[in-house]
Formats: structure tokens, sequence, C-alpha cells
């Protein structure tokens, strides 16, 4: 299996209620893609958080399933929001389990 983790940091100007609507595009992309064991995301609270707000979480069942999540076409729509909404960095992290 693997764990697609990705922190995304955005703008001063970009708003909780956005932020909130990042978690719940991505949570929605489980009907869209196959090969998903698990997906998570949330608002970062730790206080050692470096400015990443919001923290993305998918367990694929293998590395085929992770090369078909990013040109999905379901999963592209949220990273666009993601950018309109004022992303300014990421951090992303892929490891097998």
């Amino acid at each position: 299996m693997i764990d697609h983790i990705v922190l995304v940091k955005f703008g001063e100007t970009t708003t909780q209620e956005q932020l909130q609507e990042v978690v719940d595009r991505f949570k929605a992309l489980r009907s869209h893609l196959t090969g998903i064991v698990d997906i998570q995301a949330g608002i970062n609270f730790s206080e050692k958080n470096k400015g990443y707000q919001v923290v993305l979480s998918v367990r694929f069942e293998d590395r085929a399933a992770l090369e078909a999540y990013g040109p999905n076409p379901e999963h592209q729509a949220v990273a666009a929001y993601i950018r309109e909404v004022g992303r300014e960095d990421s951090l992303i992290v892929d490891i097998e389990i």
C-alpha cells in the first residue's frame, strides 16, 4: 500500500470557509477514484505547523492507483480549487507501507 500525504499552505486572504471547502471537496474524491483504501483531510491545528493549514491523506492499494490519481479529472478539479483559493506552497510525501 501507498500513503500519499499533502500539506498545503494558503495565503492570508484564504478564509476558514475556503479551507473547510478544500477539506470537503478532497474527501468527496473517494467516490470518484479507484484503488483507495482510505482518505482523510482536515485543518491543521498544530502549533508547529510552519504555516501549512490543510492536511490531505490518501492510502492507495498500490503504486498504480497513485499514478492514476494524479491525472484523474475529479482530482484535477480539486487541485484547481486549491490554487484558486490561494495555495502558496505544498509538501507531498509518498511512502510504501
